[in-house]
């Protein structure tokens, strides 16, 4: 079967389609943003925080210091902080371990930055699409309900088709930009999860028999 003349559709199903086409742009926009943001922010590289918490930890401190303060990624720069707490009052660990706290606050926050408009089109393009189903079935029976004598099955099927197509096309925005939230979200975690560990081997030292290199 052949699709039906779009221009037959009712404002309100355009609205719909219009909207879906929104989502769409703007979940590209921020998904685009933030590839560029964990680019810049240095997340995912970890070797040269490693490296300066192994000089850090072997008495290198020098060494150490100056690799955190090139601040080139979200790791170093929660480095510099717990490694300036440890200068500032070597007898404090908790001390250190705040200011490396607060840094990786502020690093995780901007990192999470946005990603509430890619939850947002997730939630909203199914919905969105099953509005214009209802509709676009509700407009095709009205003009069934209307029709006098034998119905085009045709002209109805082409009714039902495009009602359901709103539904198809919200689907898969949805799905598209859920596993991109996934993915981002999987990034930020993994962030986390290395900000804690290189600062707790910077405070404390490392487990014996780990590298702790990715």
């Amino acid at each position: 079967m052949n699709a039906p003349d779009l221009s037959s559709l009712n404002p309100v199903t355009i609205a719909v389609f219009t909207a879906l086409a929104v989502l769409s742009m703007v979940a590209t926009t921020v998904t685009l943003y933030k590839i560029a943001q964990f680019m810049s922010l240095g997340v995912g590289r970890r070797k040269q925080a490693e490296d300066a918490v192994s000089n850090w930890l072997s008495g290198k401190s020098d060494s150490a210091l100056r690799e955190a303060s090139s601040r080139k990624t979200t790791l170093l720069r929660v480095l510099q902080a717990t490694f300036s707490g440890l200068q500032a009052r070597p007898g404090d660990q908790a001390y250190a371990e705040e200011l490396g706290r607060q840094t990786a606050l502020i690093e995780l926050a901007a990192m999470s930055r946005r990603m509430r408009i890619l939850e947002a089109v997730v939630q909203a393009a199914p919905m969105l699409g099953l509005l214009g189903t209802v509709i676009g079935m509700i407009d095709a029976f009205s003009n069934l309900s209307q029709a006098q004598g034998a119905v085009d099955p045709a002209l109805l099927a082409g009714g039902i088709w495009t009602a359901l197509t709103t539904t198809a096309v919200g689907l898969v925005i949805a799905l598209v930009f859920y596993f991109v939230a996934i993915w981002l979200e999987g990034r930020i975690d993994a962030e986390r999860h290395s900000m804690e560990t290189l600062m707790s081997a910077a405070i404390y030292g490392r487990v014996t028999g780990t590298s702790g290199r990715s």
